[in-house]
Formats: structure tokens, sequence, C-alpha cells
């Protein structure tokens, strides 16, 4: 009789081959790392507890507010069209931080700080971990800023 269950062991993306079974991935996956990425009040806490914040937003953005002690580096910068990479990022982020310094990134809403943290990821920073919601977020749950 088949059981109407399978262990959970058995669930996943493997492919099976001569010299066992290992897990599927994508080449994007396999070329970008991903941080991890956290909700606001989490990543307070970490912050309290030593972690580091960088902030991603623009000069302008990060002079409007920002949470206490952050260091402003900004991913992008403000043009006539838009916004334009900044191509010194790791640059400036590598001359105030260390490889494995406990980093918290946070921009306006996420997407610019999940873009940054995964390309610290990708350049052997270690320690990095996202905030999801951004500063907007931060707001919202009322944790302290500082003008």
């Amino acid at each position: 009789m088949m059981p109407l269950f399978a262990p959970a062991r058995m669930f996943g993306s493997v492919r099976s081959g001569m010299g066992g079974a290992e897990p599927l991935r994508s080449e994007a996956e396999a070329e970008v790392a991903v941080p991890r990425s956290v909700p606001v009040r989490v990543a307070y806490e970490l912050q309290q507890a030593g972690h580091r914040y960088l902030d991603v937003r623009t000069e302008g953005e990060f002079a409007g507010g920002h949470p206490a002690e952050a260091v402003n580096v900004p991913y992008m910068y403000k043009t006539g069209s838009g916004l334009t990479k900044n191509m010194h990022f790791l640059d400036k982020v590598s001359a105030v931080f260390g490889k494995e310094d406990e980093i918290i990134v946070g921009c306006q809403s996420g997407r610019r700080s999940l873009m940054a943290a995964s390309e610290l990821c990708s350049a052997g920073f270690t320690a990095v971990t996202d905030i999801a919601g951004g500063f907007s977020a931060w707001m919202e749950n009322e944790l302290p800023v500082n003008h």
C-alpha cells in the first residue's frame, strides 16, 4: 500500500546522477549573492546589539532624517532623468566598513538596499543584512530618528 504523504525529505528540487543528488540552482542564483532580509524592528534590535547601519539613500534623503549613527554612502545619485548608480559605491563602503563588519543596509523603501546588500555580499562582505521596507518602515514603526 502506498502512503498518502511523503516524508518532507523527499520534497525539493534535486537532480540525480551517478554521484548522488545535488540542489538545482539557476545560473543567476549561483552568481548573485542574496543577503538576509529582516523586518525593520529586527534591524533596530540588531543596531542596538552593535550592527552598523549603512544608509544607501541619496544625500538629500539622508539629510531629511536617518537612524542614529547611520553612515550614508549613496547607492545611487539623483540625475536629471532619475537615478544613476554610484560607480564608487564599493570603494566608499570599503573605506568605512571591513569585510567582516556586521552591517544592516537600508534605503527609503527597500529596493536600493537589497541591490546594495547583494552587491556587498558578492564583493565578499560576510555579515550583510538588508532592511525590508527601508526608512519608510522605520518611520512607520516610530523608531528613533536624527535630523
